[in-house]
């Protein structure tokens, strides 16, 4: 079973808002992806954790210097989880684990661009990272790379670490994930892009939680496929 996180990627306000009000019920996990925080900033998080208390909150800081420093606003103001770069400075890492650690929280390092995934998330590991993220980028993506081969040599190590996966996962591929060895899948366009974003989420869910198929959703596509 793994669990199901939706990222929120608009710039708008009120349309992130919107679009978390359709979603939440039927994931597990509300991201504030990067560019929504950079533009909204603090507030939006502060609303989201009012308005959903039954969803944890992933905010997709990717810290890059002063961990502890800039990391620590956000836990205090209700994240659950917050994400610094494995491309940063070992201090860096350790300064968000170490104030995640501090509100009883998590940090993710995000393996975006490292070199070393292997050495960067055995060293990690070590100094009591939660989560790591095994991250295709929208830029690596339109390239055609995929997130698989990342994921295999991750859960192959077999540290005992959370393992979130993003990078163009969908209904179709999100059971291939999830056997491989996600523990957290990650959605955005597969359920902000669909005609029923909330009918997207809970097919994703269905399937991320054991099914399949994606349980009715995906019954009724086989039906008239």
């Amino acid at each position: 079973m793994a669990q199901t996180q939706m990222a929120l990627d608009s710039l708008d306000f009120d349309a992130t808002v919107a679009l978390a009000a359709k979603v939440a019920p039927h994931v597990d996990i509300l991201e504030i992806g990067t560019p929504c925080i950079k533009h909204n900033g603090i507030k939006l998080l502060q609303t989201l954790r009012a308005k959903f208390p039954n969803n944890k909150i992933l905010v997709d800081l990717k810290t890059m210097d002063a961990g502890f420093y800039e990391a620590e606003p956000f836990y205090k103001a209700g994240a659950d989880i917050c994400t610094v770069l494995g491309t940063s400075d070992i201090g860096t890492i350790k300064g968000v684990i170490d104030v995640a650690n501090k509100y009883g929280k998590k940090a993710q390092i995000d393996l975006i661009n490292v070199a070393d995934k292997k050495a960067r998330t055995q060293e990690v590991a070590k100094l009591g990272a939660h989560i790591i993220g095994v991250h295709t980028g929208l830029d690596q993506q339109a390239a055609g790379q995929t997130p698989f081969a990342d994921l295999a040599l991750v859960a192959g190590l077999n540290l005992g670490l959370e393992i979130s996966v993003a990078g163009g996962v969908k209904a179709a591929t999100a059971a291939q994930v999830r056997d491989a060895g996600a523990t957290i899948i990650v959605a955005g366009a597969a359920i902000y892009g669909a005609a029923d974003p909330a009918a997207a989420a809970a097919e994703i869910t269905a399937i991320a939680h054991g099914g399949s198929t994606g349980g009715l959703f995906g019954w009724i596509k086989k039906l008239f496929s």
